[in-house]
């Protein structure tokens, strides 16, 4: 399949093992390159699904410069929306519980921003995924943040996770979104290349 990628050098620009086996689960030989010290800030005035089409794109950007004539960049950013809020990633464990009690016995969004960069081409898309989260007592989360690895996640939780398998009621949409690469969308637009 995507035999229409023969000629391209694939390149994931993400250190995250999620994304990592989620691309790889399409089959695709590719290898991960992970510039340091990108920026992820983005103007204020963004929405919901602009803000992560906004990082992939500027994550993207910062390859140009060393791409190559046959390189493929895909690059990502998650985020998760409640209630009109961006949450990223915690920067420290008492902010991972905030997060998380913002969570807690409501439904938000998860959206990924995926970029596909060329060196003549480039196209964007996000995708959304709706979770709702039963309500979490206090003794959970804090189990949660001690025994796992909320920091380098949107939302200071892992659906794959515990956290997941005891608060996550209901989800709508692409479950791999929730983890951080939405494969099935991505797929598609791959085949348009």
């Amino acid at each position: 399949m995507l035999d229409n990628l023969k000629s391209y050098r694939i390149i994931l620009a993400s250190n995250s093992p999620r994304r990592q086996e989620l691309l790889a689960g399409l089959g695709l030989s590719f290898t991960v390159k992970v510039l340091p010290d990108i920026d992820e800030s983005y103007p204020e005035n963004l929405q919901r699904d602009e803000i992560p089409q906004y990082i992939s794109r500027s994550k993207a950007n910062a390859y140009r410069s060393i791409m190559q004539e046959q390189d493929l960049i895909i690059t990502a950013d998650t985020i998760v929306w409640v209630e009109g809020e961006v949450l990223g990633k915690p920067k420290n464990q008492s902010e991972a519980m905030e997060m998380l009690r913002k969570l807690s016995g409501r439904t938000h969004q998860v959206v990924t921003g995926v970029t596909l960069t060329t060196k003549d081409k480039q196209t964007s898309f996000a995708t959304v995924s709706d979770v709702a989260f039963t309500q979490l007592d206090e003794d959970e989360i804090q189990y949660y943040v001690e025994h796992y690895r909320p920091m380098d996640k949107a939302g200071a939780y892992g659906v794959q996770e515990w956290i997941g398998f005891v608060g996550v009621e209901s989800l709508s949409g692409s479950y791999f979104n929730v983890m951080g690469l939405p494969v099935q969308r991505l797929y598609h637009e791959l085949k348009k290349m």
